[in-house]
């Protein structure tokens, strides 16, 4: 049966919709969002042949209402890690690089990462795409800059890297949702309190569980903590302050290819003995590193860099140092 498209909705296999008087058919599983709608988003949606009445306008037919505040999350139905996948062929879990493939998906030429661009060429793409108008369409919590009259070349910059990472963070659900995880660990984009199934638990504060998560802000790939019980989902820890998001990618892992290696004091790679899992990077392209540290009677999930004098977690609306802490590495 055929109904109309919604965002927040998970579709399956087998799905149908229709939108704009047309209707489509779901290529990759996954849950909707306002701006993937099916005209946008080809990897996930087919076209019918002759299908829709040719002049209805959408979703706009019947809007769906919010959940209240209290009712628990939806999960996200795609595989988790141990699970099949839902593809037609699968590949073997654990093939692939052992990491986030790095595959653009069109012959494996690869593509480079939002922080890979020079300053120049992001003020050049910014600017030519007016990406400053498109920056306010992605959403709050998917970017935050400051709109002075005097900075328009920075902000033209972080708003293309914002769309660059958050085209990123897409391709890495779809290609997920289609053929599972192909390393140890996965960046999963999620949205709210949408906690996906393999998100790798780092503590349980009082009676709500703690995951790791991150998302753009500021120039920054900025690490944080995940929950259903927050109330945007998302917690970020960045310029001592917490941020609340909305959309974020959470960590997928396979707790059996992973560990968590104790550390103390100033952080050095060289001296870690372990490859950890890099989380983000800093605005000026600092490296930063998955770690939980226990505080006040609970185990946080937090961030470190090399060099770095301690490690930080997002606690109480600011960052807290911590000296004693784990480092999230390959077993």
């Amino acid at each position: 049966m055929t109904q109309l498209w919604q965002p927040g909705t998970q579709y399956n296999i087998g799905d149908e919709v229709e939108y704009d008087g047309a209707r489509y058919r779901i290529i990759q599983p996954h849950f909707s969002q306002g701006d993937w709608t099916p005209p946008v988003t080809p990897a996930l949606w087919g076209r019918m042949q002759g299908g829709g009445s040719g002049h209805g306008h959408g979703h706009g037919h019947a809007q769906p209402s919010k959940p209240e505040c209290h009712d628990p999350p939806q999960q996200h139905q795609q595989p988790s890690y141990g699970q099949q996948p839902i593809a037609q062929q699968p590949p073997k879990y654990g093939s692939g690089n052992g990491s986030d493939s790095e595959s653009d998906g069109e012959g494996g030429r690869r593509k480079k990462n939002w922080y890979d661009i020079d300053s120049a060429d992001k003020k050049k793409l910014g600017l030519a795409g007016g990406l400053l108008a498109g920056a306010a369409a992605l959403g709050a919590g998917v970017i935050a800059y400051k709109k002075h009259e005097e900075h328009k070349d920075e902000a033209a910059s972080q708003a293309w890297a914002a769309n660059n990472w958050l085209e990123e963070a897409r391709a890495r659900a779809a290609q997920f949702n289609q053929f599972g995880p192909k390393g140890p660990y996965t960046w999963y984009l999620t949205q709210g309190k949408n906690i996906p199934q393999g998100a790798l638990l780092v503590g349980t504060e009082h009676s709500w569980n703690l995951y790791v998560c991150r998302a753009l802000y500021d120039g920054a790939l900025v690490l944080g903590k995940a929950s259903d019980a927050f109330k945007k989902g998302g917690v970020l820890g960045t310029q001592n302050k917490e941020v609340h998001v909305d959309t974020y990618e959470i960590l997928l892992g396979d707790s059996n290819r992973l560990r968590w290696v104790p550390y103390s004091g100033k952080f050095s790679l060289a001296s870690l003995g372990a490859q950890p899992i890099e989380g983000g990077r800093e605005a000026n392209g600092t490296r930063i590193y998955v770690v939980q540290a226990f505080h006040k009677g609970a185990v946080h999930p937090g961030k470190v860099g090399d060099g770095w004098d301690s490690a930080y977690i997002p606690y109480d609306g600011r960052e807290k140092a911590v000296t004693e802490y784990k480092v999230l590495c390959l077993a």
